[in-house]
């Protein structure tokens, strides 16, 4: 009998429950975590208007502290640190309806490192909403505010509002940034065009986490066929939200005017070769390691394709003692042949499934 209950209809019928009762699983937790933050946003207020009204300093809350754990030794959260930050989160975001509709969907040591981490209000309102959407964790949290995102987001030179229509053209300016900051390479300030391609490669997660929300990996030194010569694009991603291919050239010097020519016949080739019908325009994005404001504006103020133009940070220069113990370029590109070996479960397999939490 039950042989004959293992049929695909059962199996299926299986997957179905299981999956409501993870998705009831996790609203479950999502309840609980904003019923938590909620509470912990009444008590801040709490203490701050019952300071106002009694005069009361800060020795309150070491009172509050052991009173509360002696009430409930059960609960965690009461310690004199973590009530000083209830009362901080009240009166950092008095708005009740944001902490509702916002501030609530984030586990609160994600709100506590905001917190810690931010000063400015309108900074801070603009990382709970990244960490929302993005669905960072709070190391990659830590990292977006260390690095500054907020100051970089958007910062790209460009020529998406002449050349997108308007309705695509402020969600293109808002994925890209200036810097994009690699730290996570330790190939030092003086990394050739190859070098800084093969180690973005080598260290795809990270990446594709620098790049931001929905990129997919396409390929490297892409191949294009044009009036029978042969063309390769450094890096070819596309963009899941945006619906379209990101043309990205690494460049290891200055920006020169003649890259963003280079770019739009890229474009081009790109629209006509590999473009679906349904795909939005197709981006390049030219990273340098310098440019100079005025010269990128005025280089892509007339050309015909959407073209954004940013620079990159890597680490410093690194110590001569270290230098070198580091990998050379022949070195770099075999172990980027062996991790694209289908037999090994390489970084590229790592990097292209973490797509699927990007987006």
């Amino acid at each position: 009998m039950t042989k004959e209950l293992i049929s695909s209809e059962y199996i299926e019928f299986l997957e179905g429950l299981k999956s409501s009762v993870r998705n009831s699983r996790y609203k479950a937790i999502r309840a609980v975590n904003s019923e938590l933050i909620l509470l912990y946003h009444k008590i801040g207020s709490e203490i701050l208007s019952t300071q106002k009204t009694f005069g009361w300093g800060s020795k309150v809350i070491a009172l509050l502290a052991k009173d509360l754990k002696s009430s409930f030794p059960d609960m965690k959260g009461f310690s004199l640190r973590n009530l000083n930050y209830m009362r901080l989160f009240a009166e950092s975001y008095p708005e009740i309806e944001f902490v509702q509709q916002a501030a609530a969907q984030l586990p609160w040591f994600h709100l506590v490192t905001i917190l810690e981490k931010v000063k400015a209000h309108e900074e801070r309102i603009f990382y709970i909403h990244q960490t929302i959407a993005q669905g960072w964790s709070r190391p990659i949290l830590s990292h977006q505010i260390e690095t500054n995102l907020f100051t970089r987001q958007g910062k790209a030179v460009s020529n998406f509002k002449d050349k997108l229509p308007s309705h695509q053209y402020e969600l293109t300016q808002q994925t890209l940034k200036d810097p994009y900051i690699f730290d996570f390479l330790s190939i030092g300030n003086e990394a050739y065009d190859r070098e800084l391609e093969i180690s973005l490669i080598l260290y795809m997660e990270k990446f594709l986490i620098e790049l931001g929300s929905g990129f997919a990996f396409v390929g490297r030194q892409y191949k294009l066929e044009v009036g029978g010569d042969d063309f390769y694009i450094d890096l070819l991603m596309y963009n899941l939200k945006l619906r379209s291919f990101i043309v990205i050239d690494l460049k290891s010097d200055k920006f020169k005017p003649e890259y963003a020519g280079k770019m739009n016949f890229y474009l081009s080739a790109v629209d006509d070769l590999l473009k679906h019908p349904t795909d939005n325009p197709s981006i390049g994005l030219i990273l340098c390691k310098t440019k100079n404001q005025i010269q990128a504006e005025y280089t892509l103020r007339d050309l015909s394709k959407p073209i954004g133009l940013s620079e990159y940070r890597l680490n410093e220069s690194l110590p001569e003692n270290l230098k070198s113990s580091l990998p050379t370029i022949e070195e770099l590109e075999d172990s980027l042949k062996n991790d694209l070996n289908p037999n090994k479960n390489s970084s590229m397999i790592v990097g292209i499934a973490h797509i699927a939490l990007l987006v």
